[in-house]
């Protein structure tokens, strides 16, 4: 048994900058991609962490749902779609796939993991020095299926010392629009010292499996930093796919919006495998090795 990939959906619409909506859109193009019912979606996962006004409650996820129009009929028969959040930063995709596949084998049919970040002001959707994220939504359909392909383990490393990377509100400073704002401090080794956690999570997911017919798709904290992950791992740098990085670093959105690109555009044909590895700060990673569908890589 396998979990697969049915459909993917991205939202990056111009006319919002509310991660809820691009959230939402990417949801209902995942579910009408994959032609299923949105009733027979059973569980959907949000795995984003930068939300509209610094949203505490009600869970994200929940929102997310409702714009998605996913299990919103309560009448007594009607199935239920049961949501949550799972953050842990950069890893939460590749994480949510963990917990997904257990949903999975106890009879779900389908789990739904979205993703995504935008600044808390909901005045801007590029990233900039100060925060360095990007507003864009992701969505992965996951199904299981008899046979080998779809995800394998879930690999996971950290590393020792300060987080690299740590994003908060300043209680000290924020007075009353606390709201829209958010601080990101980087420590001036951030890049390296990702990288090498990175490495070492995607060493273990590739451990006896070699590089042949494998694509990469990796975390974007900076641009370079697919590449230079291919280079430690000894991957052709063609074998690289990444989303649109045009405004800046989609974040927990990285993985699904590059697999996504990768399907429309047809450049994974002639691929056995993908790698997808996430990272971010902790200096935390993740990494599974994903084998693709004969459709996919004729």
């Amino acid at each position: 048994m396998g979990v697969r990939i049915k459909a993917t959906g991205a939202g990056r619409a111009a006319d919002t900058h509310s991660i809820v909506e691009h959230s939402g859109s990417a949801a209902r193009q995942a579910v009408e991609r994959a032609g299923i019912r949105s009733d027979q979606v059973g569980v959907l996962i949000n795995t984003g962490i930068f939300r509209d006004s610094n949203t505490v409650e009600p869970a994200v996820s929940a929102l997310i749902q409702k714009a998605a129009g996913i299990g919103l009929d309560y009448a007594k028969q009607d199935s239920r779609t049961f949501s949550f959040d799972l953050m842990n930063g950069a890893t939460g995709v590749l994480n949510a796939v963990q917990v997904a596949g257990a949903i999975l084998a106890a009879g779900t049919e389908h789990v739904l993991i979205v993703s995504g970040d935008t600044h808390p002001s909901l005045a801007r959707g590029s990233a900039d020095a100060e925060f360095p994220y990007a507003t864009a939504g992701a969505a992965l359909l996951l199904e299981q299926v008899d046979g080998d392909e779809g995800f394998g383990p879930v690999h996971t490393a950290r590393s020792g010392g300060s987080p690299a990377e740590v994003a908060y509100v300043d209680t000290a400073t924020m007075g009353t629009v606390g709201r829209t704002l958010m601080t990101v401090e980087r420590d001036a080794d951030f890049e390296d010292r990702v990288l090498d956690v990175a490495t070492t999570a995607a060493r273990a997911a590739l451990a006896d499996a070699g590089t042949d017919r494998l694509a990469l798709i990796a975390s974007t904290p900076t641009p370079a930093f697919p590449q230079r992950l291919a280079d430690a791992l000894g991957i052709d740098q063609n074998s690289v796919r990444t989303p649109d990085l045009t405004e800046g670093d989609p974040h927990t959105a990285s993985l699904p919006l590059a697999f996504d690109r990768a399907l429309g555009e047809g450049s994974l044909s002639g691929f056995a495998r993908v790698l997808f590895v996430a990272a971010g700060a902790g200096p935390s990673a993740a990494a599974t090795l994903y084998r693709l569908p004969v459709e996919i890589t004729a």
